[in-house]
């Protein structure tokens, strides 16, 4: 096998298609969101990417092993401008392949006509939050204005570690490329799977690209983590029953966690339960 090889499976057609990449990280937010975009609008399946740098290892739904990869997705809009999704359950276990990676994704993009990135992620606060705000990083002015309309905070030195992986990647290789992208990340406190996070970068893109979710599956998922988190407040405080509480948190967690990619069938997976922890203010 090759460092980076790329299988084809159709020829989409795209007008002035914008890049949306939510590969795994912090809270899964990007991940969740790109998920949800391919749930909610017609899509079709058209190139999948693998890398001797994504994990040593095969996915298995149904009983079906399949070599971890990441997947482009045709989105076609009605009223706006088409979607190239990015998704997958990985990212490059190394600096060379995070470069190497996110290179050949910027291959495929303008292959289909891309003009436009944005990249979704989580910015971690820390502690878990009630009203979420949306933080944004851009390589052109015209990007920051369009984002500070649709309600994008662009904050001094924040996130203070940068943006790690593809999702900051495609900004500065892009940049190299002449191709203007934007990272949209959500607040979360990094601890957990975070719908309402998704949610909102979602709504900023709504906003900036023209397109339109229903977003009532999140919502659903949203809730159901909340009372997650109150069981888990419940246990730190001593609350009887912890030990029960927290056996069915897991469950929940393990049944529930969004975090696989779609398969050829459509479905989607699910993987990791519990987002990695990171440092505050670090982006992904």
């Amino acid at each position: 096998m090759d460092e980076f090889e790329r299988d084809r499976f159709a020829d989409a057609d795209l007008d002035e298609p914008i890049l949306v990449e939510g590969l795994p990280g912090v809270g899964h937010v990007g991940k969740l969101a790109a998920e949800h975009v391919l749930e909610e609008l017609d899509s079709e399946l058209v190139e999948r990417v693998h890398s001797t740098h994504f994990p040593p290892q095969v996915s298995v739904e149904e009983g079906r092993a399949e070599l971890a990869g990441a997947e482009f997705h045709a989105v076609r809009v009605a009223d706006g401008r088409d979607l190239l999704v990015l998704t997958g359950d990985h990212q490059a276990q190394d600096t060379e392949g995070h470069y190497g990676l996110t290179n050949t994704f910027l291959d495929v993009a303008a292959e289909h006509g891309v003009t436009e990135v944005f990249a979704m992620g989580g910015v971690p606060t820390g502690e878990l939050i009630e009203e979420y705000s949306v933080v944004g990083a851009a390589t052109s002015d015209d990007l920051v204005d369009r984002l500070e309309d649709a309600g994008v905070e662009f904050r001094e030195d924040e996130p203070a570690g940068g943006i790690v992986g593809v999702s900051g990647l495609l900004l500065g290789l892009g940049e190299r490329r002449d191709v203007p992208a934007a990272c949209l990340m959500g607040e979360t406190s990094g601890y957990l799977v975070d719908p309402k996070s998704a949610q909102a970068v979602l709504e900023v893109l709504e906003a900036v690209v023209g397109f339109e979710l229903d977003f009532a599956s999140l919502e659903e998922r949203a809730e159901e983590m909340e009372e997650v988190v109150r069981k888990i407040q419940e246990m730190e405080q001593g609350t009887p029953c912890a030990d029960s509480h927290a056996a069915r948190s897991r469950d929940f967690l393990e049944k529930r966690a969004p975090t696989g990619g779609r398969g050829r069938g459509g479905s989607v997976r699910t993987a990791a339960v519990v987002a990695r922890r990171r440092r505050p203010g670090t982006g992904l």
